[in-house]
């Protein structure tokens, strides 16, 4: 019985393995195509992914039945193992081997049926039980073996408590690429943004803008030197360098509770700060603030950006502008010295996108700020304009300077964006 075992068990683990990984596929893709169903239907294209669910799932009935079909086997292979048992026995005692009496032949025979169920119950616990730790090992691969993040806290190199004072973002010599074996996305990036500067970055579809923020992050260790205010940021804890740093992100993230709860998570700030973040951001107006500070009652007559607003999971009764004037409160709430806006305008139309501009413009004067450019116009008329192309810089000069220069990428995307020199307020 234990040779069947260990025959049956050699393939069990693989299988359910098998099952395991295209279980997920399932959970994965039906979440997916929940998460996108708007726009699934928008396109029509119920039917493909109506196919892609049924492939999916088929794959997953695929190694279900196998694990069905391994299982019969091994127990119709212990039921036969232990019927021919029992008929040993049989056959000794009915030919007098043993030399017992009928009634004692009657009773051993009871026993061994009994014994022999026992055993076949017995190996099936077991072999389910290794199979099902199949889940456990996923859990603990899950939680010990995926690589970790660095330290997030690092008391020792804790820079000043008001660090970082100025601003200042030096790169120096900086590698990046997702993970080994893939090339890199950021190739020898040089450069240096002065306290309070206003950098555009633009470029093609993979150009590495996006990493560039990666990097100040840390989500992705880069290769080379990050300098904040002369501090390695490599060389501090996680919580630290992520705390200085507001980025307000191409698909704002609101989380289900209230708008106080939102805009200050760890209640670190006062309601008069929250109030004038909100009118800051333009949610509120000024003449009747004090008015909506006074609701108390969550009905239909609260204002729909009172601080006790009710938010759904995702933010989900807000228009996808109203959640990009939230990020941008949040934002104000946190008066970080950099600010980084990763198309942040994208999905909003251009009335919010001048509104958010504005409010950059006036709330982050003193700030550095980093915007990945959706719309070319958006940055035109910022203090510096950062043109990635294949992880390199291509070009780094003032707006007016790139587009004056008829032959460099700059100049070729904002013709065909169709900007003119009249867009250039600050230079004209």
């Amino acid at each position: 019985m234990f040779f069947i075992s260990d025959y049956y068990q050699a393939s069990a683990r693989e299988i359910k393995r098998w099952e395991a990984i295209q279980r997920s596929v399932v959970y994965s893709q039906f979440n997916e195509t929940l998460s996108g169903m708007d726009t699934i239907k928008g396109y029509r294209a119920e039917n493909r992914f109506l196919i892609n669910s049924s492939l999916a799932i088929d794959k997953m009935n695929e190694a279900y039945l196998i694990t069905l079909a391994n299982q019969r086997w091994f127990g119709m292979t212990l039921c036969v193992l232990t019927t021919l048992l029992s008929l040993l026995v049989s056959l000794l005692c009915c030919f007098r081997v043993f030399g017992i009496s009928a009634a004692a032949t009657g009773l051993l025979l009871s026993y061994v049926l009994m014994i022999t169920g026992s055993l076949v119950m017995m190996f099936n616990a077991m072999t389910k039980l290794e199979n099902e730790m199949n889940s456990v090992e996923r859990v603990h691969y899950y939680a010990s073996s995926l690589p970790q993040e660095a330290l997030y806290d690092i008391p020792e190199r804790d820079p000043d408590p008001n660090w970082p004072q100025f601003g200042e973002i030096v790169f120096e010599n900086v590698f990046l690429k997702y993970r080994a074996g893939l090339p890199y996305v950021l190739k020898g990036l040089n450069m240096t943004v002065r306290p309070g500067e206003k950098i555009g970055v633009c470029g093609r579809t993979g150009a590495g803008k996006s990493t560039i923020m990666l990097s100040l992050y840390r989500f992705i260790e880069p290769e080379g030197t990050i300098l904040i205010d002369g501090v390695d940021i490599s060389k501090i804890g996680l919580r630290k360098l992520r705390s200085k740093l507001t980025i307000i992100p191409q698909d704002p993230v609101l989380f289900s509770g209230t708008i106080r709860s939102n805009l200050d998570p760890f209640e670190q700030k006062c309601d008069d700060e929250l109030w004038d973040a909100l009118r800051r951001a333009h949610l509120i107006e000024s003449n009747i603030l004090n008015k909506v500070k006074l609701q108390t009652k969550r009905d239909e007559t609260m204002h729909k950006f009172h601080l006790n607003q009710t938010v759904e999971d995702d933010g989900t009764n807000f228009s996808l502008g109203e959640r990009q004037s939230l990020a941008l409160a949040r934002a104000l709430v946190r008066s970080s010295k950099i600010l980084i806006l990763d198309e942040a305008t994208s999905s909003v139309d251009y009335n919010t996108d001048e509104k958010i501009q504005a409010t950059i413009a006036s709330e982050f004067s003193p700030c550095t700020v980093f915007c990945i450019a959706h719309r070319l116009k958006t940055i035109v008329n910022y203090d510096r304009i950062l043109v990635m192309d294949k992880g390199e810089v291509i070009e780094f000069d003032t707006p007016w300077n790139l587009f004056s220069y008829e032959e460099g990428l700059f100049r070729s995307m904002c013709d065909q964006s169709r900007i003119t020199s009249e867009d250039f307020d600050a230079y004209i």
